[in-house]
């Protein structure tokens, strides 16, 4: 069996203006991934999933070094081209794995038929989440959408993304059509950075995204997501 390896992923909390000047510099040194296409950014769509408890939401916000959640994500405007993952975080560090899944998978997973799935289907993360919602009643609770540019060094595996103009919705059952209503989760002109790397951040590239400025947060979009809908009901 492979060993796992666990990434850093810092995260920022950053206002529009110092988002915008670390972008461009950092434009200046590293190419895009190949998600961006010609306009440099694209949507990203997730549909997040917690148990009958809401133990993925209630761990991030106790900060327990060892948790993990699962998500069905696409890009753009291609629902077609579904992925499921598994990111899980252990002492601050980050593993991830993902699978494509068909149409078919997804609406049994979202509908709940684990055990019917779980029979017809040789992906070993598609079964382990298939049992997590068999033991754990794992279900859809939160679309969270964004628009990102990421960065990316090679030679390294340094991941840099700029997360902005993050929402939330509710309207899990329209996620694959999305006509549905958002939320926004922060402030109008605050975003999220992240830097992410296996063991080695070169220096020219932390130089420029180390800003005494920005605010360093734990905290998940999904977590804050759930705390913003959460809020928004009390009202």
């Amino acid at each position: 069996m492979a060993m796992k390896i666990y990434r850093n992923e810092w995260k920022y909390r950053a206002q529009e203006a110092d988002l915008e000047l670390i972008e461009n510099r950092l434009a200046g040194v590293l190419g895009l991934d190949n998600h961006s296409g010609k306009a440099g950014r694209y949507a990203v769509h997730s549909l997040y999933f917690d148990d009958y408890k809401d133990t993925c939401a209630k761990e991030n916000e106790a900060g327990v070094s060892r948790r993990f959640k699962y998500r069905i994500r696409y890009y753009g405007n291609n629902p077609d081209e579904l992925k499921l993952e598994c990111k899980e975080k252990l002492d601050g560090r980050c593993h991830k794995e993902s699978t494509i899944i068909t149409r078919d998978i997804y609406e049994k997973l979202f509908d709940g038929r684990a055990d019917e799935l779980y029979w017809e289907t040789e992906d070993k993360l598609v079964r382990r989440f298939c049992v997590d919602i068999m033991a754990r009643l794992f279900q859809p609770k939160i679309i969270i959408d964004y628009e990102r540019s990421a960065y990316v060094e090679e030679i390294t595996n340094v991941r840099i993304t700029f997360d902005r103009n993050i929402s939330a919705s509710k309207d899990i059952g329209r996620f694959l059509e999305r006509d549905y209503m958002n939320c926004p989760i922060q402030e109008k002109s605050e975003h999220i950075l992240e830097v992410k790397f296996d063991y080695i951040l070169p220096s020219y590239v932390k130089s420029i995204t180390t800003d005494k400025s920005l605010q360093q947060s734990s905290a998940s979009k999904y977590y804050l997501g759930r705390l913003k809908l959460q809020n928004m009901s009390i009202l």
